[in-house]
């Protein structure tokens, strides 16, 4: 596959500007998350950054991919839309609005979304797909640690 810089660029810019204005909207409430009881596993609250900065750019590069195809999957392209979009939203319902139910059932419905994704990437451009398995434990992981936030701060 020839790179396409005209593909790479914005692929790249549209899962990270998604992770960065949903950080910039939240700024203000991520000291929540060192102020809620956690289940065991917490990472560090630093490590959050990093791994999401690796996961949009994984994200970015699988949708690269799909787009640089002779023929795009125009609906594996719309599943990645969707689950940016409940990506985008699942902090602010998380530490701005504080409720912790409503964002665990949110972030299942992002990992069904982020499934949905990976399938039919994966139906298109196997390393696309594989591209995005590292979110979708992490996602998993996240879940945990949502729903445990919830049970542990009722």
């Amino acid at each position: 596959m020839k790179l396409q810089w005209k593909k790479l660029v914005p692929s790249l810019l549209i899962p990270l500007s998604v992770g960065g204005v949903s950080a910039f909207l939240t700024r203000e409430n991520m000291a929540l998350f060192d102020e809620v009881n956690k289940p065991p596993l917490s990472p560090p609250a630093w490590l959050f950054p990093v791994a999401w900065t690796v996961l949009y750019v994984l994200m970015g590069v699988a949708a690269y991919r799909i787009r640089a195809l002779p023929r795009t999957d125009e609906g594996g392209l719309l599943a990645y839309g969707i689950q940016l979009f409940f990506n985008f939203f699942w902090p602010l319902i998380f530490f701005n609005l504080q409720n912790f139910l409503l964002a665990f059932v949110w972030l299942v419905l992002l990992w069904l979304a982020i499934l949905l994704t990976f399938f039919r990437f994966r139906k298109c451009d196997r390393l696309a797909g594989r591209l995005l398995l590292p979110y979708l434990l992490w996602v998993a992981f996240a879940g945990y640690l949502n729903l445990g936030i919830f049970l542990l701060n009722r």
